[in-house]
């Protein structure tokens, strides 16, 4: 597998649904995490109300950064309703005519001939392995898609589409004040198949409430010498599955200090101690 780096840009807040860049602003982005060894970047072709991405890949190209030395994820199968879309009603598609027009559409407007990786974006009660399987493997020979994976896919639903396809990769939210992975056996499952675990909204809710947890988060950063962001990636980039963080912030000073959490090397008491914290009650 061509290698994400550690720590992936997420680029839902770019657009619309977030800060609105400029061109500008996006080659800055683009570039700042380039430059700061953020090389991967999360699409998915509903950001934006389906503008995020063609802004993306406008910036891009304007940028002197070697294709090949980044790597584009981007995820389909929500059919969102919006000024983009004329559906009536939010759903899930995962037909062969689906995903190819999902990704060659995401092809053009990001601006080149080829996704890193395509996740299909969330389970579906109608997938049927089979169809999917056969259009992967032809977007794959075709050179379209190099890797293929799934996001908020459960170990079920995994082992289903696994009846006709090679999953490399899900995309799960995860972290200190989610652990729902960790304790349902999910992260369990990953490493034993080998797939590459994504953690969307990395730093949980420790921004948006105060509580005993963010006191002891506050804390223990203070002890490393770091940043809150940063000990919260170091926490949940200990754990044995490898988890890649996929991180929100589109912050130019955050960025660039960011891959510090790399460098953290978090006791083993301090990581229980939040863990414990985190699920309210002792281990038993």
């Amino acid at each position: 597998m061509k290698e994400n780096s550690r720590i992936i840009a997420g680029t839902m807040g770019w657009g619309k649904w977030g800060n609105s860049f400029s061109l500008e602003d996006y080659i800055t982005r683009i570039e700042t995490c380039f430059e700061n060894g953020i090389t991967t970047f999360d699409h998915a072709d509903i950001y934006g109300a389906y503008t995020t991405e063609a802004e993306f890949g406008n910036a891009l190209v304007q940028t002197q950064i070697d294709r090949e030395k980044i790597q584009i994820i981007s995820k389909c199968g929500i059919q969102y309703p919006c000024e983009n879309n004329s559906i009536q009603i939010k759903h899930y598609d995962y037909s062969k005519k689906h995903i190819r027009k999902s990704v060659e559409k995401s092809l053009l407007n990001l601006r080149t001939d080829y996704l890193d990786a395509l996740l299909l974006h969330r389970p579906s009660p109608l997938m049927h392995p089979e169809e999917i399987g056969e259009i992967i493997e032809l977007l794959k020979e075709e050179g379209k898609i190099i890797h293929f994976g799934v996001s908020n896919f459960n170990a079920a639903q995994i082992s289903l589409l696994e009846t006709a396809s090679t999953i490399e990769m899900n995309q799960i939210e995860c972290s200190l004040t989610n652990l729902d992975a960790m304790k349902s056996g999910l992260l369990d499952v990953h490493q034993i198949k080998s797939i590459q675990t994504l953690a969307w909204k990395p730093l949980g809710t420790i921004f948006q409430e105060s509580s005993l947890v963010e006191l002891k988060v506050r804390n223990m950063a203070n002890k490393y010498e770091s940043s809150i962001d940063q000990l919260l990636l170091a926490w949940l980039m200990m754990h044995p599955a490898n988890i890649y963080p996929v991180i929100g912030t589109s912050n130019l000073d955050r960025i660039k200090n960011i891959n510090k959490a790399l460098e953290i090397e978090i006791e083993l008491e301090d990581w229980f101690e939040l863990f414990v914290e985190s699920q309210g009650h002792k281990l038993p």
